[in-house]
């Protein structure tokens, strides 16, 4: 009976094959969780615009795994737009950015955007790709929505 029972140990986390079960998060954990990593280091900076940096930072490590473990993704932005400023510019608009929605903002950190976390990932994902990249979250008005994030 050899390797009855043997469980096979792997070195890194990127060696492990994705999970053939349930691929999903709960919305409610990851609130939970975005939530703890929002109000943690909320207390560890003097200014929104620090917030914005380390909520990004953390974004960026997520994003950077990304690219090595994710080869197709069900739901694509609201729309991707070529900027008129500059010929390298480019928007990904997205309505309802699930790190804004359910999050409250007290009205002495108006500025605040939590869409930082996720321009991390994006430029995360965009420098694995071998694309270095600046990419900053911004709210943009519109007419039938409150706010679209451009990142």
């Amino acid at each position: 009976m050899i390797g009855v029972g043997k469980i096979k140990q792997y070195s890194n986390v990127l060696d492990k094959p994705l999970s053939k079960g349930k691929q999903e998060v709960s919305l409610s954990a990851f609130a939970f969780l975005f939530s703890e990593l929002v109000q943690y280091n909320q207390t560890q900076v003097d200014n929104i615009a620090e917030l914005e940096r380390r909520l990004e930072d953390a974004g960026y490590a997520v994003g950077a795994r990304v690219l090595e473990l994710l080869c197709h993704r069900d739901k694509v932005a609201d729309s991707l737009e070529k900027g008129t400023e500059h010929e390298d510019e480019y928007m990904i608009s997205e309505k309802e950015l699930l790190v804004n929605r359910f999050i409250s903002i007290p009205k002495d950190m108006g500025t605040f955007n939590c869409g930082a976390f996720v321009a991390g990932i994006v430029r995360g994902v965009l420098d694995s790709a071998g694309f270095p990249a600046v990419v900053t979250a911004h709210f943009v008005p519109m007419e039938d929505t409150d706010a679209t994030l451009h990142l």
